[in-house]
């Protein structure tokens, strides 16, 4: 699931700059002491050990262009000989456009949260459209693999996805993904108190429309395996 077709590790890093209310990794936003960080000479011990099974390395996270050195320990999971994927949300540009200049990346996945205009209020008051119409841009231009992805929030209407579906016109592959609150108290009151995500035939209908402006729309997370099969 995390790389299509991969069996894959996934290194998930901490901190993040966003506050989505559905994020799924919430304990990894705020970097704490709370949780122990697992040594680098084991991670890469680890994969070591994995070589001939696993297919690539996913760093995601959190955010993993928040970490200084992420292009230092690419590039020794690269010398193992393993291909690497990036999951981003895009508001670090800079670190991206790095990455890829120096070759260091074989797919990217980033996340378009939501259309500009609902940008900070799906984030957690936090605008960073500038930096994401950077990214989005970067990967529009890039020779590289890659897809643009959408978790559709409840709050997020079906004239909004087509919205970012015009955003990111020309994509090699947008995904929209379902969106499932649960497993923190705050995403569980907002489910009670606010709309409910939206049904696997709605996304159907949604990704069909986007299917319109980007022919390689995938749908990804649906409960209903029957519409998954169906879905491609």
């Amino acid at each position: 699931m995390d790389w299509d077709g991969r069996i894959c590790a996934v290194v998930f890093t901490q901190g993040c700059n966003l506050n989505c209310w559905y994020c799924h990794n919430r304990r990894l936003i705020a970097r704490t002491s709370e949780d122990p960080l697992i040594p680098e000479d084991l991670v890469l011990t680890e994969l070591e050990r994995r070589r001939g099974f696993l297919d690539g390395v996913v760093f995601s996270g959190g955010e993993p262009t928040l970490q200084t050195d992420l292009a230092e320990f690419i590039q020794k999971v690269r010398g193992l000989g393993f291909p690497v994927k990036l999951d981003t949300n895009g508001t670090n540009p800079g670190v991206l456009a790095m990455l890829l200049s120096q070759g260091l990346l074989d797919y990217v996945a980033m996340d378009v949260k939501a259309p500009p205009e609902k940008i900070e209020f799906i984030c957690g008051g936090i605008d960073e459209t500038a930096a994401i119409e950077t990214s989005i841009n970067l990967l529009l231009l890039s020779d590289i693999d890659y897809e643009f992805r959408t978790t559709v929030a409840p709050q997020l209407t079906h004239d909004d996805v087509l919205r970012i579906a015009r955003h990111v016109r020309g994509a090699r592959r947008y995904v929209l993904q379902q969106c499932r609150a649960n497993g923190w108290p705050g995403a569980d009151r907002i489910q009670r108190s606010g709309p409910r995500p939206h049904s696997d035939a709605w996304l159907m209908n949604a990704a069909a429309e986007v299917q319109r402006i980007i022919p390689n729309c995938k749908l990804r997370g649906l409960t209903d395996t029957a519409a998954v099969a169906s879905s491609g």
